[in-house]
């Protein structure tokens, strides 16, 4: 009876597939890499709204329009000190510079903070 027990164990585990080892370093990779990339997105969808606020004023899109009013108070939080660092009489070509810099400010801290994250992180570029 004890013989049976033990012979049942051994087919147990000879039947049963084994599993990969997990590569811990690879994931933890995959993570950090994933994280930057989230932040490389933010940055570029910040941008982009920054940019189509400049597309809509330059264009004299209408204001009362519900698109055009959401972007204007996004890219109004989004531009951050930019708003009014420069202060042309032309209302057009002060939006288009001031708005401009602060989109190319997000690109910017967007690609350093992925890099350190990627490198903080210990994933490669």
């Amino acid at each position: 009876m004890g013989e049976h027990a033990e012979e049942s164990r051994e087919t147990d585990t000879k039947s049963r597939p084994q599993r990969a080892p997990i590569d811990w370093r690879r994931t933890r990779e995959q993570g950090v890499s994933f994280v930057a990339s989230l932040v490389r997105w933010a940055g570029l969808i910040f941008a982009a709204i920054l940019v189509l606020h400049v597309i809509f004023v330059i264009g004299s899109a209408n204001p009362a329009n519900g698109i055009v009013s959401f972007v204007r108070s996004w890219a109004d939080g989004l531009s951050l000190g930019f708003k009014d660092l420069f202060t042309p009489s032309d209302e057009k070509l002060r939006v288009l510079v001031n708005y401009g810099i602060a989109a190319v400010f997000w690109l910017i801290v967007s690609a350093i903070l992925a890099k350190i994250i990627r490198r903080v992180g210990g994933a490669g570029s």
